[in-house]
């Protein structure tokens, strides 16, 4: 693991994960078949887009975790056009058809995830290497940050402060390559550097506020320091 990360807290991460999930569908559950396919705050995605990003997320982490639990090869990620083409494809879907695959999905992820043992054993996630255990970890990030998306009043300040700490590191390692200015980052449960060159500019904020914003989800004036600065949208 890296600097930031540490050793996941899986057993926080077995009631934070299942209680963003129930939020996130309690809200989906209402919203009406001409509200799915209107644009989202994701440039190019409507609200169904994000339905079926986040269905398939849940399906490839639960066949990574299937087979790197079982000690067999991890499967080989759908290349980009492939994915895009059944992101169309699960777009043009209707509300109900919509719900039942984002429940299904998520539903058979926690089932895989309250089996898993081998926590340490090495997985490839966006490219890095880390233990079985971030895959909770992952999902969380990629379930709170789209309800974001998914533009029903939903924001970070509203994410458990305990788990904003851990979705914070686990940006902070995705972007510990990034090409971004040099920056201090004082949050309630860290101090951080990231990027590289230049002055260093300090950026304050909540966990998940900080969390939100390096994730391309928060306008820098909702951090203090971060004026003028925006980092790229993360999925």
């Amino acid at each position: 693991m890296t600097q930031y990360t540490g050793s996941v807290p899986v057993e926080d991460l077995h009631r934070w994960k299942p209680e963003a999930t129930q939020r996130l569908l309690g809200y989906t559950i209402g919203i009406s078949d001409e509200e799915w396919h209107e644009p989202s705050p994701l440039p190019g995605w409507s609200r169904a887009h994000l339905a079926t990003h986040l269905a398939r997320n849940a399906e490839h982490l639960r066949l990574i975790a299937e087979a790197v639990d079982a000690g067999l090869p991890q499967p080989i990620a759908p290349s980009r056009a492939e994915r895009l083409a059944e992101l169309e494809r699960g777009a043009d879907r209707g509300g109900l058809e919509l719900q039942i695959d984002l429940d299904t999905t998520a539903g058979a992820l926690q089932k895989t995830i309250e089996r898993l043992t081998h926590w340490d054993a090495p997985v490839r996630l966006r490219g890095k290497d880390w233990p079985l255990a971030v895959i909770p970890l992952a999902r969380l990030h990629e379930v709170c940050i789209h309800h974001i998306d998914l533009d029903c009043e939903f924001g970070p300040d509203a994410v458990d402060p305990a788990a904003a700490a851990w979705l914070l590191r686990w940006v902070l390692d995705l972007l510990a390559d990034a090409d971004l200015p040099s920056l201090r980052l004082e949050a309630d449960s860290l101090v951080a550097e990231l990027g590289r060159g230049g002055d260093v500019r300090t950026v304050s904020g909540s966990d998940a506020r900080l969390w939100a914003w390096l994730s391309g989800r928060l306008p820098a004036s909702d951090v203090a320091g971060a004026e003028g600065l925006q980092p790229p949208l993360l999925s």
